[in-house]
């Protein structure tokens, strides 16, 4: 099951300035590790950025944050983008261990620092030193690449090198199209006030199918929803979503460009704006809930 999460360029666009604005971010990033998204992915919304905080400077910064702090240095160096990343709150993002007999321990990201003979590299991977290791004959890795280490113990240290995706949050760029289009896209949920308020009886319907297929939901930037963004009348939205079978969980095509479901996560809202990141929160908390 793949969770992934689509947040707008705009993200920021009404940050006072680039301690706030990174600090936003950095809610983004927390929000997405406490629900265990795989996939963090910003979508382009030129017309909504500012200017002063574009779609490169939010997926520096969220990259950043989901980067672990023992490689920061290392993979980063000083960018103008980070000025302020020390407002970044801790992800502390909880180990991901094996259960097979054959994939024990605790899976972690390092970054090669030298490149060997003999098939052989040298790994920073948050220990004292950095480790030698042997490259397995399916991996081709490169100075300064990012690998998975998989560690069985600390002392004495036994670990290896794993041909499987970097372990914790992915951060990506994609059209938003193209991320809904996904093979493991699972339930397309639109994170929006006008989609279809969520019930108790929603819930229990859409569990099933998250647990089994996963899910990508898609959020909108302050000020400027989903619908704004994607030049669609917020009537449009409704009225697809009333002409819906009760147990339908699609909406008419011609009203998105490709969700199974408009939903409004926090019907009757007592703050005339709900901000992105608090959306997440909204959002991803009851979606997690397992039958």
């Amino acid at each position: 099951m793949t969770v992934s999460v689509l947040v707008p360029s705009s993200l920021t666009r009404e940050a006072e300035d680039k301690r706030e604005a990174t600090r936003k971010l950095g809610y983004v990033a927390r929000a997405a590790t406490i629900f265990r998204v795989d996939r963090l992915l910003v979508y382009p919304d030129r017309d909504g950025e500012t200017g002063r905080f574009d779609g490169g400077f939010v997926n520096t910064v969220l990259r950043y944050a989901a980067t672990p702090p023992y490689l920061r240095n290392e993979v980063w160096g000083m960018r103008d983008e980070l000025e302020y990343a020390g407002v970044l709150p801790p992800l502390r993002a909880a180990t991901q261990t094996g259960s097979e007999s054959n994939g024990s321990g605790s899976l972690r990201q390092g970054i090669v620092t030298e490149v060997g003979p003999e098939g052989r590299v040298r790994v920073n991977c948050g220990l004292q030193h950095p480790i030698s290791l042997n490259v397995p004959p399916e991996m081709a890795v490169e100075e300064g690449e990012r690998v998975t280490v998989r560690i069985s113990s600390r002392r004495p240290v036994r670990a290896k090198l794993e041909a499987v995706p970097l372990p914790g949050l992915t951060i990506e760029q994609s059209d938003l199209r193209a991320a809904l289009g996904r093979e493991d896209a699972g339930v397309r949920i639109a994170a929006s006030r006008f989609g279809e308020e969520l019930t108790v009886g929603r819930l229990e319907t859409l569990a099933g199918r998250i647990e089994r297929d996963g899910m990508t939901v898609a959020f909108g930037a302050p000020e400027r929803g989903l619908p704004d963004i994607l030049g669609i009348e917020a009537s449009a939205v409704g009225a697809a979503q009333m002409a819906a079978d009760d147990g339908d969980d699609g909406v008419e095509p011609t009203a998105d460009p490709g969700f199974d479901l408009w939903l409004n996560t926090v019907p009757d809202q007592g703050s005339e704006v709900v901000r992105t990141e608090e959306a997440l929160f909204a959002t991803l908390a009851p979606l997690s809930l397992r039958e």
